[in-house]
């Protein structure tokens, strides 16, 4: 996973004064699941990312190259 998405998400948990455990609870995810996302692991599910960045008013999308 590109490590951008894992920092645009604990940047903006950060800017909202939120804990690991806070976010997780409010995305309706795992406070596992929220840590891994944060620390840039390769493999997590779309969907659940898509639940936390709803709660910023963003989501995962596919971009066409070229």
């Amino acid at each position: 996973m590109n490590n951008s998405l894992a920092e645009f998400v604990k940047d903006k948990r950060k800017q909202l004064k939120l804990t690991q455990p806070e976010l997780a609870e409010k995305a309706g995810v795992g406070l596992r699941f929220l840590r891994e996302l944060e620390s840039g692991k390769e493999s997590v599910r779309l969907d659940k990312v898509n639940q936390v960045l709803a709660l910023f008013g963003a989501k995962v999308g596919v971009i066409k190259n070229g």
